[in-house]
């Protein structure tokens, strides 16, 4: 059994990986998974990872689509003052 410290470890180094080692990674599990021949303890951890990296993915991709609807409010604002002046 892992103890507080490694899972601790362990979450944090998962939040500090980049979008795309996540992605491979979590395509990596999704293989060794769809292929089998892994113990039910191996089955679990392994798809225990992969919700981890999957929030990982998530947070990425949810922090892009926050810039890019900044980016675009911005956009639209400068356009506005332009007309409106």
């Amino acid at each position: 059994m892992t103890s507080r410290t490694d899972e601790t470890a362990a979450a944090t180094a998962t939040a500090t990986l980049g979008y795309e080692q996540a992605r491979d990674e979590l395509i990596e599990v999704v293989r060794r998974l769809e292929a089998g021949g892994t113990s039910l303890e191996e089955s679990l951890a392994l798809w225990e990872r992969g919700e981890e990296l999957a929030k990982v993915c998530r947070r990425w991709l949810e922090g892009a689509r926050a810039r890019l609807d900044a980016a675009l409010a911005e956009e639209d604002a400068a356009e506005n003052a332009e007309h409106a002046g």
